[in-house]
């Protein structure tokens, strides 16, 4: 396979997959054994700590939301060995109050020369912290 074809596979994957990240697991043959994650709460390297957070994802994502999606605006190659993801993360939890959380956020993918992810950074719009404080608002009912 070509290296734009590659990159083309690597962008359709992701379309496919992170929609439904919530929900079921994704693929994981785009990434590099030893793929470095980082988000603002997490930092780890390695595809098995990788598939762990996808699964402490979609467990959190069951046991303290009624509601939560994760709209993906857009996949594209920002640059020669690099791949970005804009979404937002939506959901309603778990309590009484059926607070809201919401934020926006872009992941950065980094290919190697063979064309798999060896880095993942998410950047989100606003801190843990602010996140966190969602969780104690009241909601509109819906």
């Amino acid at each position: 396979m070509d290296e734009r074809s590659q990159v083309e596979l690597v962008i359709e994957t992701l379309k496919q997959d992170l929609p439904t990240l919530f929900e079921k697991d994704i693929s994981y043959d785009i990434y590099t054994q030893d793929i470095y994650f980082r988000d603002p709460v997490n930092k780890f390297k390695g595809k098995t700590n990788y598939r762990i957070i996808f699964w402490t994802l979609r467990f959190h994502a069951r046991l303290f939301f009624t509601q939560i999606y994760f709209d993906l605006h857009d996949v594209y190659q920002s640059a020669e060995n690099i791949i970005l993801a804009t979404w937002t993360v939506r959901g309603v939890l778990r309590v009484p109050w059926k607070a809201h959380v919401f934020f926006n956020g872009y992941s950065t993918y980094k290919l190697n020369q063979d064309g798999l992810i060896y880095e993942h950074i998410d950047t989100w719009d606003r801190k843990p912290s602010e996140i966190l404080q969602q969780f104690f608002r009241k909601g509109e009912d819906t």
